[in-house]
């Protein structure tokens, strides 16, 4: 495994325009980023999403854009919002698709809620909208973490704050969205 210094540097050599670097950045990135989804979709109700179709489109919309990356936890946090996007947007496609559709069901780590809660993509994402409305930093420390992968040290890095707030963000996001989600 590479480290994460290997991927800060590729991300430099790319933003420096090394078009090589990219090539090397995604090599790097795509086991970890398809572990990632693996863990998003496993309990996914019907699958329609493979774990490397959510990386593919998730790097696609990822490196469309025009991003200042700073580091590898900067880039994990922009692949966070895409997959998180990315499940969202194909939970909305397949529930308009049928009259009053299934949602896409997601199952939360124990840290978040119950861990036989099954819930849908779209009701997280709408809980964290609601979050995001009353706390704009748990709501994007919940989203890193959960969706990105990150550990509290790489939020805290991304967001530009101490750990002890990413601490404080993630459990007030947490109890949160165990109350939001159970109503």
């Amino acid at each position: 495994m590479r480290s994460p210094l290997d991927i800060t540097q590729c991300l430099q050599r790319w933003k420096a325009g090394d078009r090589a670097a990219l090539d090397e950045l995604a090599v790097l990135v795509q086991g970890q980023l398809r572990e990632l989804a693996a863990v998003r979709l496993r309990s996914e109700r019907q699958v329609t999403l493979q774990p490397t179709a959510l990386v593919n489109e998730a790097m696609l919309r990822l490196l469309g854009g025009d991003v200042d990356w700073r580091d590898r936890a900067h880039f994990f946090a922009f692949a966070a919002l895409h997959m998180r996007s990315v499940l969202v947007d194909q939970a909305r496609a397949r529930q308009s698709q049928r009259r009053g559709g299934d949602f896409v069901q997601v199952t939360l780590g124990e840290e978040l809620v119950d861990p036989d809660a099954d819930l849908g993509i779209l009701e997280l994402h709408q809980a964290l909208e609601r979050l995001e409305e009353l706390d704009a930093d748990a709501a994007k420390v919940v989203e890193l973490t959960y969706f990105g992968g990150l550990n509290r040290e790489e939020v805290a890095e991304a967001l530009d704050c101490s750990v002890s707030s990413v601490f404080r963000a993630l459990r007030f996001g947490q109890a949160w969205l165990r109350q939001a989600l159970s109503e």
